[in-house]
């Protein structure tokens, strides 16, 4: 088994590779002057099993073609199978025609790493379920819920009592509700209409949260407007404290401004994304490891084992 880095999140990358106690493959992966990507592996790769560590974060399409080249220069090494390890899954909020005339990107994305040689794919909650659909090949889609369960438990004395998570919409009570049971505390749920894209106002909250402690549970933030407001009507309704646990943060312009500045006591992500100087110094910004998780799945993968035993 060998671990291989692109550029996009190389700390996480060098924790899964220490957990795993093996050596980051010698390779690298440079750009021309006119910016082409340029992917050379310096090391003997035929015959083994490879695993591409590469999240498709900003700059997206930047990380996309590297990831795509350097599972191209693995095919062409004879490697016995390639992994393409994508803790965040770029393109995954364009997963349906939202409109006339307007590309599945999630679908086409899913089709190019195939083309480019991947075996199979290891990705960390996917926004939409069905994007596993779109591969031909084999995808594990790991939770985030058992690093975010331990820290809730820890942080708020077992959970329970006053404690409420709550979906900032409807699409996420499924996510939602399986950490509320899992923490034994109650469930509420906020109604927000979109007007349009990376604007949403809040509408209603479905729920008892007066005078409690409420945990806001998401899979990807990026501009931060629903997460604060969601966090203000909360608060207007009476709650104690409203926290954020959110798998990936991509805090793009100024979410992390945002963030600092509402009412969300803390904003805890993974750090599938690699944070920016902006997060490492925001006061209520914290992140988990993933590196565990993610390499105990690339371990039970290399050794054909059960993956979704993880999370029985």
């Amino acid at each position: 088994m060998k671990i291989l880095a692109c550029n996009s999140n190389r700390p996480l990358a060098e924790a899964i590779a220490a957990y795993l106690h093996l050596p980051l493959t010698d390779a690298s992966v440079r750009r021309f002057q006119d910016q082409e990507v340029f992917v050379e592996i310096h090391e003997n790769a035929r015959g083994e099993d490879v695993f591409v560590i590469q999240s498709t974060s900003f700059p997206a399409n930047d990380n996309l073609m590297e990831l795509l080249v350097t599972l191209d220069a693995l095919k062409r090494a004879s490697v016995r199978r390639a992994t393409a390890v994508i803790p965040y899954y770029g393109y995954a909020r364009q997963d349906r025609k939202s409109g006339p005339r307007t590309p599945i990107s999630a679908k086409l994305v899913a089709n190019m790493i195939t083309a480019a040689g991947a075996d199979r794919v290891l990705t960390l909650d996917l926004h939409a379920g069905q994007i596993q659909g779109f591969f031909d090949i084999p995808l594990d889609n790991l939770f985030a819920a058992p690093v975010f369960i331990d820290d809730i438990k820890e942080r708020y004395n077992g959970g329970g009592g006053d404690l409420v998570v709550v979906s900032p919409d409807v699409g996420g009570v499924v996510r939602a509700r399986a950490i509320a049971r899992r923490v034994d505390a109650d469930l509420a749920i906020i109604d927000k209409r979109r007007e349009r894209a990376g604007v949403s106002e809040v509408m209603n909250i479905i729920g008892d949260v007066a005078g409690r402690r409420c945990i806001l549970i998401d899979d990807i933030v990026d501009s931060a407007g629903t997460l604060c407001n969601a966090a203000e009507a909360l608060m207007e309704r009476g709650a104690k404290s409203v926290a954020a646990y959110v798998t990936h943060g991509v805090l793009s312009g100024g979410a992390v401004a945002r963030v600092t500045a509402s009412p969300l006591e803390a904003l805890v992500t993974t750090d599938s994304i690699a944070a920016t100087e902006a997060v490492q110094g925001a006061r209520n910004i914290r992140r988990l490891p993933i590196a565990p998780l993610m390499a105990e799945a690339i371990t039970r993968i290399s050794e054909e084992r059960s993956v979704s035993s993880l999370f029985v």
